[in-house]
């Protein structure tokens, strides 16, 4: 039986992390070679195409570096790999995933992993997610499912996942609608599947786009807004309280942030949508979308800001910005399916 082809790369993170004296703190340093050593029996199973691609902590990494590690993983499939597995840190997992997501034009899957512990440690997970997620990558049901997230034996979707404890071994969730699927002995199965929308251009031009992520928080009177606004951002996503509601004193801020470009709202929940006429007060969501803001629906800030981003590089008009949010967030009155 023929040994299917698998392409793993690493940008490093706590799964690549050692430290050189007793005491002091970990930092990148093992190579994907290195990784794969602790796990002997995927080259019994698989023929395997490697790279380090860089080797930073997942809080250091680049728009750049993720452009750079999907051209790498699109000429693996495309020399005939039957899916790719990406390594790196936890700390920024949900948003580069989703970032690749929005980009990945193949059929095969690009599935990202990482670690909760660093390879010294008791009970290091690195070399069971490495595993898991090789399964996910050359498993035939995984195709057209886009960018997936394989770690503690559970696979997401990028576009839901979230990080949502700074230690635990379960600190990924999808809430509220779960993973999408198991690893059991080695086996995926998948118990939902999300929509698979058209992958949008590669960026391609020089301007690298500004949007800023701001969470709204007690007392807040608009004074961050405004200065993001004077600073020539290209666009904002609001982090609002509940399901879209800012300060009153934050709303007259907004009108004058839309006319200068894409203002989306997005809730600091993390779980569940923003609503859209629901409340009628000054700052809450009928109000702001009435002042001219596009409803995120069930993304949460960290993945609205990615969208924003690669819409605003790809040259995307304030329009087609407009329908493209509406529809990939899922927002009540829109499509059924996210």
């Amino acid at each position: 039986m023929t040994k299917p082809c698998l392409a793993v790369g690493s940008l490093g993170g706590t799964i690549t992390m050692t430290s050189g004296a007793d005491g002091a703190g970990v930092t990148p340093s093992l190579t994907v070679a290195d990784l794969l050593a602790a796990v002997p029996a995927l080259a019994g199973s698989t023929e395997l195409q490697t790279r380090t691609l860089a080797s930073a902590p997942g809080a250091s990494l680049t728009f750049g570096d993720l452009f750079t590690a999907l051209d790498w993983a699109r000429s693996a499939v495309d020399a005939g790999a039957a899916g790719a597995v990406l390594v790196q840190g936890t700390d920024t997992l949900e948003e580069t995933s989703y970032l690749l997501d929005l980009h990945w034009d193949r059929e095969q899957p690009l599935v990202l992993t990482g670690a909760m512990r660093s390879p010294r440690q008791a009970g290091a997970d690195g070399p069971a997610n490495i595993l898991a997620a090789s399964a996910v990558a050359t498993a035939p049901s995984s195709r057209g499912l886009g960018v997936l997230v394989t770690i503690n034996d559970e696979v997401h979707a990028a576009a839901r996942i979230r990080k949502a404890d700074s230690t635990a071994m379960d600190a990924f969730t999808s809430a509220p609608f779960g993973p999408l699927g198991r690893i059991i002995e080695g086996n995926v199965t998948y118990a939902n599947r999300p929509r698979r929308w058209a992958p949008l251009p590669r960026p391609a031009g020089a301007h690298v786009p500004r949007v800023a992520l701001l969470e709204s928080s007690l007392g807040d009177d608009g004074t961050l807004l405004r200065m993001v606004c004077e600073a020539g951002y290209d666009g904002v996503v609001l982090s609002a309280f509940g399901a879209g509601h800012v300060p009153a004193a934050v709303a007259d801020v907004v009108s004058e942030a839309v006319e200068n470009g894409p203002v989306l709202l997005a809730s600091r929940t993390g779980k569940g949508s923003v609503l859209s006429h629901t409340y009628g007060f000054a700052g809450s969501e009928e109000d702001l979308l009435a002042r001219g803001v596009m409803p995120a629906g069930w993304l949460d800030g960290r993945k609205a800001r990615i969208l924003l981003w690669s819409l605003l590089a790809t040259g995307c008009p304030l329009s087609r910005i407009r329908e493209v949010v509406a529809a990939r967030g899922g927002h009540p009155g829109g499509p059924d399916q996210f």
